[in-house]
């Protein structure tokens, strides 16, 4: 007898790993954001809050960062991510944004993963 329910319905943190999942770059080298200056996100990112940030201050560089990563499309990832500081801030960033998030960055990107454990603590 169907009951109407689907078997087994995907959980929400496997479809969010879906979602972000969805719009990594290809590779680590393809983000070729900036690393100076300052940068003013679009709308469809930074949606509330602080849309400017200053990059030669860490944590307004950090919070570009962990924006971009939370609500960034493919595109936006590229535009506003640099491949170096990303990977030079990934051992606090990590901390920083959600569980899902950084699951799949780790994974599609093991040197990503492979920083937490060279970092000092």
């Amino acid at each position: 007898m169907d009951t109407g329910t689907p078997a087994d319905p995907a959980a929400p943190g496997d479809i969010l790993r879906a979602r972000y999942r969805r719009r990594l770059p290809k590779r680590l080298e393809d983000l070729a954001g900036p690393t100076h200056g300052v940068v003013a996100l679009p709308l469809h990112v930074a949606w509330s809050g602080l849309t400017s940030f200053t990059m030669d201050r860490p944590k307004a560089r950090m919070s570009l960062y962990r924006t971009v990563l939370a609500e960034g499309q493919r595109n936006d990832l590229i535009a506003f991510l640099d491949r170096g500081l990303l990977i030079e801030q990934w051992p606090v960033l990590r901390r920083l944004i959600s569980r899902h998030i950084r699951d799949v960055w780790e994974e599609t990107f093991p040197e990503l993963a492979q920083t937490t454990t060279t970092a000092s603590p």
